[in-house]
């Protein structure tokens, strides 16, 4: 029973609140946070973690008036029951339901669509210089996680703070972890800042006091500063943000429901830019959480009793399990493989690879940019076999670094995109659909799809003997593994997966089964299809596509990725390059516009990519022709 959330409609009921009243609503909170994601599942422990904070923030602040502006934004489960969302919260991350991030259609309390980590402080930056040109009042807070301190955009956010910002309040929301445990210099950094901000403030009473010196108090002043600063390197290291204009004030119990009301009314008007640090625990009020952050980080189904996952409703693996066991494998193998994750290595399934090998299955954290580029300067030497695994839409981030850090570097290694095609459940800001379009058009590059596992440890298995940069994108579904022996696959080679004259159907990985579903349904019209996976995207296998297209009627392609510069624009530019515009084609593929969160068999059917359309299309088109 939750009976104080149910009564809030905005987040202005919450004022007045004692502070027994506010730790009675983060149970209730926690308790309804953790009833629904035991049903539909999501991002469990960060939300756990951040819920006195987020009640803190809208007890002192006016949102919207004020701007909170969250990074990453899964972490606003809290946030989004206190700003009249908890009655659609049952519906969290479900087709035409909740986003499971901060999402502007739903709510004037959300200000920008966020699911990767480490843009919040540019955009708070931005809305803080828009405030000040217009000459408004409100506050701005962006909050971030401590592995945003990682992301090289946050650091050049820090770069360009000005001093004298007012009213601009950045919390540094630090539980220790981000998906994984954190990696890298700041993170330890962060452990050790514990600066004491009555420190702070009789530093700045002294600096005030010398100032007043006739004649010599500007000069002293400087000197004081000096030393201040060498004082506090001393003991602190607080100076990495003072350094870049922020003060700073923490740590604070992130718990601790009083302090973190009276530190926000304290610095609510702060005429200077000012950094509160706060300490929370990831998963906080549920012990499995606490005790095992990651599997609860993005959580499965669970026995809301016990806290025990339910197991999964398909024995099969899914595509990223089959690329991490076959890696381990390979890795056994042979002592030059490398693996480079930048803060998946769960996700990505390198973890089992991590623990035997840490020297080679390296972490760098959230840093995509990185990682492409530190795996095309390993790679370089082809001494290496070197593995960059990344998530398609975090990839996005490396754009520039895939060109100039790997393909003119003529740097031959494999870029393992994960999470190729739609993110269900993760919505817009995870859409893994533009892959192809900006690779495609790198020079040298090749991009291949497998349609099941055993292909994926074909291309595996292959990819380091064709000596150049390779993409290999995959979803995260359930697929066929099986035990057929592994074969080395020939570069720019397709396969017809079915023989037919009438139509040709050109299917992009998995959706082999689309393909040959709608095969099965031609035939009983009397119309025979020729079903190709092309495997390799780039290079295309021109004779094969030139055999099987010249005799047929029409042409279809399937995929999971954009319409915009995907397959099917690939095989249409084919066409007209080889004489074969008279062909009808139609392209079956995502539209260009924003995908929302649902269901996988959802969005295809939302998008007609079904047999049904398929062969509805195929039947049309060739009775017209």
């Amino acid at each position: 029973m939750t009976p104080t959330l149910d009564s809030l409609t905005r987040p202005q009921d919450l004022k007045g609140f004692s502070s027994n009243e506010l730790i009675a609503l983060s149970e209730e909170i926690r308790a309804r946070i953790m009833d629904v994601l035991s049903v539909t599942g999501g991002h469990l422990s960060s939300n756990l973690g951040i819920v006195e904070l987020t009640l803190a923030l809208h007890v002192v602040f006016n949102s919207p008036h004020d701007k909170l502006i969250f990074d990453v934004g899964h972490q606003t489960y809290v946030h989004k029951l206190l700003t009249g969302r908890n009655p659609r919260f049952p519906t969290l991350r479900q087709t035409d339901g909740l986003s499971g991030f901060s999402h502007p259609p739903e709510s004037p309390h959300d200000h920008f669509y966020s699911g990767h980590a480490g843009n919040a402080l540019s955009l708070a930056l931005g809305v803080a210089k828009n405030r000040d040109i217009r000459g408004k009042d409100e506050t701005i807070i962006p909050v971030l996680g401590d592995a945003a301190l990682t992301c090289g955009l946050t650091l050049e956010a820090m770069n360009n703070i000005p001093r004298k910002l007012q009213k601009f309040l950045v919390v540094l929301n630090d539980n220790a972890m981000s998906i994984s445990k954190n990696v890298g210099a700041i993170t330890n950094i962060l452990s050790r800042f514990f600066n004491s901000p009555t420190a702070n403030n009789i530093y700045e009473e002294l600096s005030e006091i010398v100032n007043r010196i006739p004649g010599y108090g500007e000069a002293l002043a400087k000197q004081g500063n000096r030393m201040k600063e060498s004082m506090k390197n001393l003991i602190s290291t607080a100076p990495f943000f003072e350094q870049f204009g922020l003060s700073y004030v923490g740590p604070i119990d992130g718990h601790d429901i009083k302090k973190l009301i009276d530190t926000f009314e304290a610095l609510k008007d702060v005429d200077h830019p000012t950094l509160v640090h706060v300490l929370t625990v990831k998963g906080q009020g549920m012990k499995k959480a606490i005790n095992n952050p990651t599997p609860y980080h993005g959580a499965k189904p669970f026995n809301r009793v016990t806290g025990e996952f339910y197991p999964p409703k398909s024995l099969s693996p899914t595509f990223p399990k089959v690329f991490g066991k076959h890696v381990l494998k390979m890795a056994d193998e042979d002592p030059n493989l490398v693996a480079i994750t930048p803060a998946m290595p769960v996700g990505s399934c390198l973890d089992a690879f991590m623990k035997k090998y840490p020297e080679r299955c390296i972490d760098v954290g959230i840093a995509e940019g990185h990682s492409i580029a530190y795996a095309g300067g390993m790679g370089r030497g082809r001494k290496l076999k070197v593995i960059a695994c990344v998530y398609s839409s975090f990839l996005q981030r490396a754009f520039d670094n895939i060109y100039h850090d790997v393909c003119i570097q003529d740097s031959p290694i494999v870029i393992a995109i994960d999470r190729g095609g739609l993110a269900t459940g993760d919505g817009v800001t995870a859409q893994g659909l533009f892959d192809i379009s900006y690779l495609n058009a790198m020079p040298g590059m090749v991009i291949t799809q497998p349609r099941n596992g055993h292909v994926l440890k074909e291309l595996l298995e292959s990819a380091f003997g064709y000596q150049k940069t390779i993409a290999i994108r995959y979803p995260n579904l359930s697929t066929f593994e099986g035990n057929l022996p592994v074969e080395k696959r020939e570069l720019g080679k397709g396969e017809v997966l079915a023989e037919g004259e009438d139509i040709v159907i050109i299917s992009l990985g998995h959706m082999d089964q689309v393909a040959l579903e709608a095969r099965t349904l031609l035939e009983k019209e009397g119309i025979t299809a020729c079903v190709i996976d092309p495997v390799f995207i780039k290079p295309l296998d021109k004779e094969l596509l030139m055999s099987r297209i010249q005799k047929a009627q029409m042409v279809i392609t399937i995929e999971e990725h954009s319409l915009q510069g995907g397959l099917g624009s690939i095989i249409n530019n084919f066409m007209m390059n080889h004489g074969l515009g008279h062909v009808r084609v139609k392209n079956f593929g995502v539209p260009d516009t924003l995908i929302e969160h649902g269901g996988h068999q959802d969005l295809l059917k939302k998008y007609g990519i079904t047999p049904e359309n398929v062969a509805k299309a195929a039947f049309f088109l060739e009775r017209v022709t």
